[in-house]
C-alpha cells in the first residue's frame, strides 16, 4: 500500500500585514527572484508579532534558521540570501 507522503511546510515566510503597498512590492520580488514555496504570517492583530515586526514589514524569515531578510530587497539580494540558507533552496 502507498502512503501519500506529508506536504512539507514551506521553510520561508513573508511576514506582512494587510493593506501594505510594500508587501505587494515584495510579493513581486519573490516571483521575479524564483523563491520556493513561502507561508504568508499576516501580523495584524497578534500583538507578540507586531511587536516585533510592526515596523519592519516586509521580512522574509527562514523558519529553520530563523534567519531574517529586512525590506528593502530586490531579486538578486533576495536570490543571494536564499543560496547562503544551509538547505540550499
Amino acid at each position: 500500500m502507498n502512503a501519500t507522503p506529508a506536504r512539507l511546510q514551506p521553510a520561508l515566510q513573508l511576514i506582512q500585514r494587510d493593506d501594505c503597498p510594500l508587501c505587494d512590492q515584495a510579493l513581486a520580488v519573490l516571483a521575479a527572484a524564483r523563491a520556493p514555496e513561502f507561508d504568508s504570517v499576516w501580523i495584524d492583530g497578534a500583538e507578540s508579532l507586531e511587536a516585533a515586526y510592526g515596523t519592519r514589514v516586509p521580512v522574509l524569515r527562514d523558519t529553520v534558521t530563523g534567519t531574517e531578510l529586512d525590506w528593502p530587497f530586490d531579486a538578486d539580494r533576495v536570490r543571494a540570501w536564499l543560496s547562503r540558507q544551509p538547505s540550499g533552496r
